[in-house]
Order: structure tokens, then C-alpha cells, then sequence
């Protein structure tokens, strides 16, 4: 079964109950535990997260959400390929000008064949990949 990609935004929705997307990213999240699918995510996403939740409440989840990803060897260290494509994409501002995070996120999936991502971003879906809220 094909991974699902854990992005910032699906994340900080999930574990944020004011976040304006939570209910949507609740519903979807469940719906990937009830298919039981495997998700993976970057180093990156997961710097990018904590950095978010740094002065939040849900500040544990993401160091729980390591030691998961982790222990199931579900996160990913984008190679140098990676990390040099996603610098040449975002220097020509592709998939709708995306941030450079996203940018690593995209060269990992489609090195993966990753085709879904738990994230309601645009960028995703201007790079190609079904969003799942």
C-alpha cells in the first residue's frame, strides 16, 4: 500500500483544535488510520512543525510523532538529490511558487512514488499530488 505524506499543514490541523482546518484534517486522519495506511514524512516537515508548535500546547505531539516515525522507519532524510532539485524548483518558483520545505517534500514523494499527502496545501496539488482535505 502507498504511503501517505505527513505535511506541516495537515499536522498542525490535527493536533490544533482551533485551526480552522481541524475537523476536516481529524476526519481525514482517521479515515487513514481505519485503511490503516502507512504515512511517512521529511527531517524537514518534522523541524518545520516543531518550529511551529514550539509555544503551543501541542508541543509533545510532535516529539511523539518522531519516536513513532522513527521506531516504524517512516522518516525520511531527503538524499542530496533532493535537496538540490528542490533548490533549483524554488529558485524558478515552481508548483505555484511553494516554500522550500515543500519543495524538499515534493522531490521525496515522487522519488518514492508517493502520490497523496495529508494536507489541504495548494502547492501540493500545483505539484501534482492528491491532497486529502
Amino acid at each position: 500500500m502507498n504511503p501517505i505524506f505527513l505535511d506541516t499543514v495537515g499536522l498542525v490541523a490535527l493536533w490544533n483544535m482551533a485551526d480552522q482546518w481541524h475537523a476536516a484534517a481529524d476526519l481525514a486522519f482517521a479515515q487513514i488510520l481505519a485503511r490503516r495506511q502507512p504515512t511517512v514524512t521529511t527531517t524537514f516537515v518534522l523541524l518545520e512543525s516543531g518550529n511551529t508548535a514550539a509555544r503551543k500546547p501541542f508541543r509533545g505531539k510532535v516529539c511523539q510523532l518522531r519516536t513513532t516515525l522513527e521506531q516504524r522507519n517512516e522518516l525520511i532524510v531527503p538524499t542530496d538529490d533532493d535537496w538540490n532539485q528542490a533548490w533549483t524548483d524554488y529558485e524558478q518558483g515552481l508548483a505555484g511558487q511553494a516554500g522550500i520545505v515543500d519543495q524538499v517534500s515534493f522531490q521525496v514523494m515522487r522519488r518514492l512514488g508517493i502520490t497523496q499527502a495529508f494536507t489541504n496545501d495548494k502547492h501540493f496539488q500545483a505539484a501534482g499530488f492528491t491532497v486529502l482535505f
